[in-house]
């Protein structure tokens, strides 16, 4: 299985939305998923590190929005810090 071209990734129209009254909240949330992970998932088991090497690529978005959300964590506590502490 080879992978896509990650600079144009080609995104599909995804599942439907079910018939109730968060029809916009669940095309929210599937725009989320389809645009932090498009590519399917790696079936290819031949070796250890070609197959960790896909596992990463596939895991990508989630790994950058895991970074974002550790740096907010850490930050805004700390930002919040220097203007109570810090009030000249």
């Amino acid at each position: 299985m080879e992978l896509e071209n990650i600079s144009q990734p080609a995104y599909g129209p995804g599942p439907e939305a079910p018939a109730s009254g968060a029809a916009g909240l669940v095309g929210m949330v599937h725009g989320f998923l389809r645009l932090v992970q498009p590519n399917a998932l790696p079936r290819v088991l031949c070796c250890l590190s070609f197959l960790l090497s896909q596992l990463l690529l596939y895991e990508l978005g989630f790994l950058v929005c895991a970074a974002i959300g550790l740096v907010f964590i850490i930050l805004v506590p700390l930002v919040g810090c220097c203007f109570c502490c810090c009030r000249c």
